[in-house]
């Protein structure tokens, strides 16, 4: 397990402690689509929308967290 499929995890569980905090029957079922999608991409490590938006033509750079460098 690395840290992205970690991030993936956790966000979906936030998200479904979301809904049940607001409850499961009053909840819209979109709000569903991303719990479904970020736990099978951090189960299996296959990222649906990683795949659409890097065949509608994005890079899939990795995200970088250096901070920029001052010009002074």
């Amino acid at each position: 397990m690395n840290a992205w499929r970690m991030l993936f995890l956790s966000v979906a569980g936030v998200i479904l402690v979301g809904i049940g905090l607001t409850g499961f029957d009053t909840v819209q079922g979109f709000l569903y689509l991303p719990v479904i999608f970020l736990t099978f991409a951090g189960l299996t490590g296959i990222c649906a929308l990683l795949i659409f938006w890097s065949k509608l033509g994005l890079r899939t750079d990795p995200p970088s967290c250096e901070l920029p460098r001052r010009l002074v």
